[in-house]
């Protein structure tokens, strides 16, 4: 697969296509088998690169097209500036596809194909640690998060989060490539693919399980694509009453579902209680409106019951960059003026909440909340009984990102042990188990209505609760090592790799002949 040197332009098309390919992986083709090679055609092209700084160009092309392929649903609303964001995102490869080349280049030995099982996942999980920090765009299209309807995959979520999903996939897509194009490590590639199937086998044989705690009913309100928060209130609150004599126990709306605060309009209070009353059940919404205590607009879960908002409110603590605030928009305020970035920064919540006014004890998460594996986790240790997620995608209701978000939902919930409930005013609303399993169907983005479903709970804790994102440290750890052990020998080299010369010997002259 060498091309030759002068082809460096077609090399690097070809990393922008190769980088593409894992994003069939994702919702909505689905293809979870796909991601087990996805990689390969990419792992390919950078060990045959002529050198290590045009590796790392081919990285930075590699991860450019994985971003886009992944983010093209933001393309309408972020025009030209999605490529801008990919290429500087992007660059996090590059190192990537240095170590690629290092460990993989020429005809790497048994001993280092088998580092390279496991350093080449690490750097991998390093650069999905940078880009999910909230200001760089969060978690969305972790390569683990293709495996969300795998059930040996959801019991390593378990052990070590979706973190330990994507080492266990790029191993898989290490393997893969060693064993097609390094003859003479294949039997190392050999085991190392071995380890690979072993080790989310033997997660589902030991990995403790959630033990069974008895169910709720929750109702799931989705009014679909409505204009105008008067409408959107007035068709939640039809859908809504149609419940009644369903013997639900809890009632979740989507989010912007009341598009006005509620203690300026106690008229939708009121309302809102009413229904709460008829239907026998207490309601969670969603409250996108400023209020009259402070500055700025709030996104807020509040719990309503017979008697009007019980006192308990969860404000939205990270926000979606451009889509409800735009990073340093004393730099950057000129995006507003290019896409849909927002043109007032939302306010943040100050900390997380577990609401105990709804019958069960209940987490509730904002659409891209549900992204961040550590919020669920905060939850679950915080003793929620159920993870709740108010989410809306009427901007991208044609694209793949209903489905992606919707599929989040197993993840956290195989993750936290906890059942979770992704709610959508527009989108994809599903229902998952303790186990990330699929409970009842979808309501679909064609759909406007209410769905009722018998939600299993679960008690106990997962590892990946108790232990957090160990997966992560040992990720690092492994790189950390590998770099010691790496100047160590290098440093070796240097000073006693020549031999030092030596004392000359005198030269032993024979003794004079006896005359």
């Amino acid at each position: 697969m060498r091309l030759s040197a002068g082809s460096g332009w077609r090399r690097g098309a070809l990393a922008l296509a190769a980088g593409a390919l894992p994003a069939l992986s994702f919702p909505a083709p689905s293809l979870w088998w796909w991601a087990y090679a996805a990689l390969v055609p990419w792992l390919l092209l950078l060990r045959t690169a002529g050198g290590g700084r045009r590796a790392a160009v081919e990285g930075w092309l590699g991860g450019t097209g994985f971003l886009l392929a992944t983010h093209h649903w933001l393309a309408p609303s972020l025009h030209a500036f999605l490529v801008v964001v990919a290429a500087l995102m992007g660059l996090l490869w590059a190192p990537w596809g240095w170590l690629v080349r290092r460990l993989l280049g020429g005809a790497p030995a048994p001993g280092r194909a088998v580092a390279a099982v496991v350093l080449v996942p690490s750097a991998w999980l390093m650069i999905e640690l940078v880009r999910s920090w909230e200001y760089l765009g969060g978690p969305w299209a972790l390569l683990g998060a293709g495996q969300w309807q795998v059930p040996p995959a959801l019991r390593l979520a378990s052990l070590g989060g979706v973190w330990l999903v994507t080492v266990w996939v790029v191993a898989a897509n290490t393997a893969l490539a060693v064993l097609v194009a390094v003859p003479g490590a294949r039997r190392a590639a050999a085991a190392a693919a071995a380890v690979c199937v072993l080790v989310p086998a033997a997660a589902w044989v030991w990995a403790p399980l959630p033990r069974p705690s008895g169910t709720v009913r929750v109702a799931v309100v989705q009014p679909g694509v409505v204009d105008g928060a008067g409408a959107r209130f007035d068709t939640g609150e039809r859908l809504t009453r149609g419940l009644a004599g369903r013997d639900v126990d809890l009632v979740v709306w989507g989010e912007s579902s009341v598009g006005y605060d509620l203690e300026e309009r106690p008229d939708l209070s009121e309302r809102l209680a009413a229904l709460s009353a008829h239907v026998g059940a207490p309601l969670l919404v969603n409250v996108d409106a400023r209020r009259p205590d402070g500055p700025g607009i709030f996104k807020s879960s509040v719990a309503v019951g017979p008697r009007g908002p019980t006192g308990e409110r969860y404000d939205k603590m990270r926000l979606v960059p451009f889509g409800e605030y735009v990073p340093a928009r004393s730099l950057l305020g000129w995006a507003t003026a290019v896409g849909e970035a927002a043109q007032e920064d939302r306010r943040r919540g100050d900390s997380p909440m577990v609401m105990d006014t709804l019958g069960v004890r209940t987490g509730p998460l904002v659409c891209f909340e549900s992204a961040f594996p550590d919020m669920g986790r905060a939850l679950a240790r915080d003793g929620a009984e159920l993870l709740v997620t108010q989410s809306a995608t009427s901007t991208f209701q044609d694209s793949w990102a209903p489905s992606q978000h919707a599929s989040l939902a197993a993840l956290r919930a195989a993750e936290s042990g906890r059942p979770m409930v992704h709610a959508t005013l527009t989108g994809v609303s599903a229902v998952y188990g303790p186990l990330g399993e699929p409970v009842g169907g979808r309501l679909g983005t064609e759909r406007s209505g209410a769905a009722v479903y018998e939600v299993p709970l679960a008690s106990g804790t997962t590892v990946y609760v108790r232990s957090g994102d160990w997966a992560v440290a040992a990720a690092l750890g492994s790189l950390l090592s590998a770099a010691a052990v790496a100047a160590v020998r290098r440093f070796w080299r240097g000073r006693y790799g020549r031999r030092r010369p030596g004392r000359r010997k005198k030269a032993i002259r024979p003794a004079p002949a006896r005359r």
